[in-house]
């Protein structure tokens, strides 16, 4: 039987398309009641039809992770409306450009990182505040495999996916007393709006990412989406502090 996850209420941030979107779906198709955050609103009152559609239940939230106030309103939201939050995907993040270090500007690098890291960082400790004092949960924050090697020309979103491996670990260690599990999932190349940005829209290139997969081919959004609602199920209840790599083999 796939894991359930009825009865729970699961924050998604990047919910408006790619990862974030398809992992909202599997969250609500496992029977929890979602709480779908971007800064998209049209996108994501589309998802919220879907899932409402499907016989799901969802509500949206337009969310700045970068913006504290916009996030601290967003798990107050999530709590008034369905009384209380179990799991959360913090999957909210962007690439930045892709050229090499030296021609990077400081304000290209802390874009990538306020989103990646401090977005991440800002959820994780609304998120935390509310389970500390309600009896645990779970979180899972979306890394990379960018955040376990290094990724050519991209020095910032490489930077940004090691800092949410660490952040993920740190919060493992601090909380699991507190019940609270705290894990990342770090695709490899996965058929993405991203990696369509990274590839300029050029299936020849695609297909060369696709080859550097044992598997030879892309990840897609629906695998990730599988890992994420199995991390927020009781059928890992003794994962904590795991990165759990999603890359069809290619960091073998």
């Amino acid at each position: 039987m796939p894991p359930s996850l009825e009865g729970k209420v699961t924050v998604v941030t990047g919910a408006s398309s790619g990862i974030g979107r398809a992992a909202a779906l599997a969250l609500a198709r496992a029977g929890s009641r979602v709480v779908v955050a971007a800064r998209r609103e049209a996108k994501l009152q589309t998802l919220v039809d879907e899932i409402s559609a499907a016989g799901g239940e969802a509500f949206a939230i337009t969310t700045d992770v970068t913006d504290e106030e916009q996030v601290r309103a967003l798990i107050e939201g999530a709590v008034e409306r369905f009384g209380g939050i179990d799991c959360a995907f913090n999957n909210a993040g962007i690439e930045g450009p892709s050229k090499p270090a030296h021609t990077y500007s400081s304000e290209e690098f802390m874009q990538v990182l306020d989103v990646n890291c401090l977005g991440t960082f800002l959820c994780m400790k609304y998120e935390i505040e509310h389970m500390v004092e309600n009896g645990g949960g779970a979180i899972v924050n979306d890394a990379s495999v960018a955040g376990l090697r290094g990724m050519p020309r991209q020095v910032a979103y490489s930077a940004s996916k090691h800092a949410v491996i660490g952040m993920t670990k740190v919060a493992a260690l601090d909380y699991g007393g507190n019940g609270i599990r705290v894990n990342a999932v770090c695709p490899g190349f996965t058929d993405t709006d991203m990696v369509d940005r990274l590839t300029g829209g050029d299936p020849q290139r695609a297909e060369r990412l696709a080859a550097y997969s044992p598997m030879g081919r892309l990840g897609t959004v629906e695998e990730v989406a599988n890992a994420v609602v199995w991390l927020c199920s009781d059928e890992s209840s003794f994962t904590n502090g795991e990165a759990m790599v999603l890359d069809g083999g290619l960091s073998a």
